[in-house]
């Protein structure tokens, strides 16, 4: 037993692969690893150690995926009018500004976390826009995000070659 090395190791977690004797080592190695005893269905296996059990174990991961995708696709909010209609006013809405709207399948986290509205009654959307910049100098906390932005977008102070960065 890895834990308490007393007596033999009759359990191993799936987890972390570690080896304990009784249910006693086993709670205490889940406190002192903070492991779950979930096995990760997505740990790399090398192909030296890939068995047919691991084999199994990934085509049924595969029909599980292929089971949420297809339930995800039959749930009754994505096939109802409003849903329809809503996305469907974005997209002509988007059309009309030259933007092209796609949107992530209704399983997806992004897709929860989006909280684009649009309102019919007025034609006005709302739309949530994350942007990520990555910049190689450090930018101070005073600097507005116009003034950071400046090089790069303005049409007459800004440098083509930085632009391209």
């Amino acid at each position: 037993c890895e834990t308490c090395s007393k007596e033999e190791a009759k359990y191993r977690c799936p987890r972390c692969m570690k080896y304990s004797c009784s249910l006693l080592c086993v709670k205490k190695h889940k406190l002192a690893l903070s492991c779950n005893g979930v096995r990760d269905k997505t740990a790399f296996v090398s192909v030296n150690e890939f068995t047919d059990l691991n084999l199994l174990s990934d085509y049924r991961f595969l029909e599980d995926v292929g089971r949420t995708a297809d339930a995800a696709a039959r749930h009754c909010i994505v096939h109802s009018p409003a849903t329809k209609r809503l996305l469907y006013c974005l997209r002509n809405k988007a059309r009309g500004c030259n933007i092209e709207l796609k949107t992530l399948p209704v399983g997806f986290t992004k897709r929860r976390e989006n909280s684009t509205t649009f309102n019919t009654c007025v034609h006005d959307e709302q739309c949530l826009t994350c942007l990520i910049f990555i910049f190689a100098e450090r930018v101070p906390d005073d600097k507005t995000l116009a003034d950071i932005l400046k090089p790069y977008i303005d049409p007459v102070e800004s440098d083509p070659v930085v632009c391209q960065r």
